[in-house]
C-alpha cells in the first residue's frame, strides 16, 4: 500500500501545473469583478505557480512515506506565507477560501484516474485520505489564521489612525491653537486626548489652547475627569486652556453631575475666547 500512496504522490506531482492552472481557470470563471480586478495584480504564471507549490505538498507528502511532522511544518508555512500575502492582495477572506473547493475536486479528478488505472484497492484510496484530507484542513485552518490576524492589524492601524485624527491640535497663530473635540469620547480616546494634546502643545509652543466642545455629543463623569486632567497638563507646560462651546444640554449636565467649571476659563464660542487671548497679548 505504502508503494500505491507513493505512485498517487508521484502523480500529484506530475500533474500539481495541470490542477493549478484548472484551479486557477475554475476560480476566474465564477469570480466577481471586484474580485478579477484584485487578483489582475498578479501575472498569471505568478498565481498558477502559487497554486502549484501547494499541489506540490501533498505530492511530497505521499512520495516520502508521510513524515508526518513535516508535511504539517509545510503546510503551516505554506498557510502562513500565502495568507498574508492574499490579504496584501485586499482579497476578502470568503473570496479566498471559495478556491479551497476546486483545489479538493481537481485533485480528487487526478487520483481517481491514477486510482483506475493502476488498479488500486480501496483501501489505499481511504488511505490516502487519512493523509490528505487532514493536511487540507491544517492548510485551511492557517491561512485563514494568519489572514485573520493581518485583517485585525489593519483594522488596529485603522483605528489608530482614526483616532490620531480626531484629536486634532490646529494652530491659529503664533502660540495660540484651538483643539476641536467631535463626537463620543471613549475610554482609548480619552487616553489618546490626553497624550496628543500636550505633545502637540509642547511641539507648537503653545501659550493658549482653545477646547472648544461644541461637537461633543455627551458630557459625563469620565470625559469631564479627561478633561481636567488635559487643562492640568496643559497648566504645567505653561498653557493656559479656555473652554467654549459648552451647549445649554451640557451645561445641564454637568450641573446635574456636580463638575465644578467654575475655575476653569469658559466663553461661548471661539470668537470670544480668540477675542480674550488677543486681548491678553497685548
Amino acid at each position: 500500500m505504502e508503494n500505491e500512496l507513493r505512485i498517487l504522490g508521484k502523480t500529484i506531482l506530475e500533474a500539481k501545473y495541470e490542477i493549478a492552472r484548472k484551479v486557477h481557470e475554475n476560480r476566474l470563471s465564477d469570480s466577481t469583478e471586484s474580485h478579477r480586478q484584485l487578483i489582475s495584480q498578479l501575472e498569471e504564471q505568478e498565481a498558477i505557480n502559487i497554486r502549484a507549490n501547494f499541489v506540490a505538498l501533498f505530492g511530497e507528502a505521499l512520495v516520502k512515506g508521510v513524515d508526518k511532522e513535516k508535511a504539517y511544518a509545510d503546510i503551516e508555512k505554506w498557510g502562513k506565507e500565502t495568507g498574508q500575502f492574499i490579504h496584501s492582495l485586499g482579497v476578502p477572506l470568503d473570496e479566498a477560501l471559495k478556491a479551497a473547493t476546486y483545489y479538493r475536486t481537481s485533485i480528487s479528478e487526478v487520483i481517481e484516474e491514477a486510482v483506475i488505472k493502476h488498479n488500486m484497492s480501496v483501501k489505499t484510496v481511504f488511505a490516502y485520505s487519512r493523509i490528505v484530507d487532514p493536511l487540507f484542513d491544517h492548510a485551511v485552518y492557517y491561512f485563514s489564521l494568519t489572514y485573520i490576524h493581518f485583517y485585525k492589524e489593519s483594522l488596529e492601524s485603522a483605528k489608530k489612525a482614526f483616532l490620531e485624527l480626531s484629536v486634532p491640535v490646529v494652530p491659529l497663530s503664533k502660540g495660540i491653537a484651538v483643539l476641536p473635540l467631535v463626537g463620543n469620547i471613549d475610554t482609548e480616546r480619552a487616553a489618546l486626548l490626553m497624550e496628543e494634546t500636550l505633545k502637540e502643545a509642547g511641539r507648537l509652543k503653545l501659550s493658549h489652547l482653545i477646547l472648544d466642545l461644541s461637537g461633543v455629543v455627551m458630557v459625563d463623569t469620565m470625559v469631564a475627569d479627561q478633561i481636567f486632567k488635559v487643562m492640568g497638563g496643559l497648566e504645567l507646560l505653561g498653557v493656559q486652556t479656555i473652554i467654549t462651546g459648552i451647549r445649554p444640554e451640557i451645561a445641564q449636565t454637568v450641573i446635574s453631575l456636580g463638575l465644578d467649571f467654575n475655575k476653569q476659563v469658559t466663553r461661548a464660542t471661539l470668537e470670544q475666547a480668540l477675542a480674550d487671548v488677543h486681548l491678553f497679548q497685548n
